[in-house]
């Protein structure tokens, strides 16, 4: 009968995730806290249920942290929609060649 339960609150989250932006890291979240749930004190359901909202809470916190290292990778690197000022710089000889000067 517990095994029954624990296996419901492990495929209950897959069911209910619609997408996959939404349901980022509640299945793997749901696993370990159904697990957990269940060892503890057959609390299977719960755990599952606290552990999706974990899982979820941690791969939107990671998302936002991956944004922000691109978008500082991406504004350091030029990258960021504007154009660059070339870097080529001229010398003194390169200004008379071509003049005819001896």
């Amino acid at each position: 009968m517990n095994l029954k339960w624990l296996a419901v609150a492990l495929l209950v989250p897959l069911g209910a995730a619609s997408s996959a932006v939404e349901g980022k890291g509640c299945i793997k979240g749901a696993a370990v806290g159904g697990l957990a749930g269940h060892v503890a004190g057959h609390h299977g359901v719960a755990g599952a249920a606290v552990g999706c909202a974990i899982g979820h809470h941690e791969a939107a916190k990671k998302s936002k942290q991956q944004a922000a290292q691109n978008a500082q990778a991406n504004t350091q690197s030029g990258k960021n929609g504007k154009p660059t000022a070339p870097t080529t710089k001229t010398t003194p000889s390169d200004q008379n060649s071509g003049t005819g000067a001896t």
